[in-house]
This record gives C-alpha cells, structure tokens and sequence, in this order.
C-alpha cells in the first residue's frame, strides 16, 4: 500500500493538536485573550490579532455537517480504499468548528467500511482514534 498523507507533528501551531490526538482526547486552539476557537490551529487569533493561544478540551461529540465521496484520479495511497467518505463534523461545544475525517462503524475499522449512502446529514457522531504510522487520526462513529 502506498502512504498517506500525513500531518506535521513538529508545527508549532498544530503541534499540540497532535499530541492531544495521540493522548485520546480533542482538543482545540483557542484564543488566550478574547476565547475565540478556531480551527484549523493557527499563529494569530483572527477575531482580535492576539498571539496568545491555549488548548481546550472538548467532548468529542458533535453532528455530520456534510458528507463527500472522493472520486478519481486519488492519490495512490486512496485509490485502493476507493470508494470512500470524508464528513465534516460540526463540533457540540460549538457548531461553528469543525472537523475533517472518516465516518467508520468501529474505531479500528477502515475509512471505507461505511457505504456513504447510508450517512445523513445531522448524524449525530463522536470520535475516535485510529493510529496511522506515528500519527493518531480523528476518525467518527454513529453516536
């Protein structure tokens, strides 16, 4: 099989994301001064400029806000679980974050083990981890 992408565990904006990943849990960047979450993790808070981060846990629940199929030409490493789904989840804590990843029907399972009709929009999901390499993947299950 050929290798996924995978993030950068050395950046030093997402860094902590990664760790928290490897630890078990979700957390999200957010801003020290004004509370603002965001995602993806960056440098500067886009609501007030401040530099200043901190990392928030959060429960790991949230709903299927959108649902894809990918389709050829893949990267190789994708091509051979073709056909699969990417969701985008909208975070619990807040609607307005969310998340990439792969609806699977078990933590361990493969990114393509769910047939993508069966997803609904407003599913509600939680997630799990699933180690790739070095790296601990958000994937999601059926809440």
């Amino acid at each position: 099989m050929a290798s996924f992408l995978l993030p950068d565990l050395e950046d030093p904006a997402s860094a902590p994301f990664w760790q928290a990943t490897a630890a078990g849990e979700l957390r999200i960047q957010a801003c020290a001064a004004c509370g603002a979450r965001r995602m993806p993790p960056r440098p500067m808070c886009p609501a007030c400029r401040s530099i200043e981060a901190k990392w928030e846990a959060l429960s790991g629940r949230g709903t299927i806000w959108s649902c894809v199929v990918p389709h050829p030409p893949l990267l190789p490493a994708y091509a051979e679980l073709a056909p699969y789904n990417v969701i985008t989840v909208a975070l619990e804590e807040d609607p307005s974050l969310r998340i990439l990843g792969n609806l699977v029907a078990r933590p361990e399972g493969p990114i393509n083990e769910v047939d993508p009709a069966t997803i609904r929009i407003g599913e509600p999901v939680r997630v799990v981890f699933q180690q790739v390499d070095d790296v601990s993947l958000p994937r999601w299950i059926r809440a």
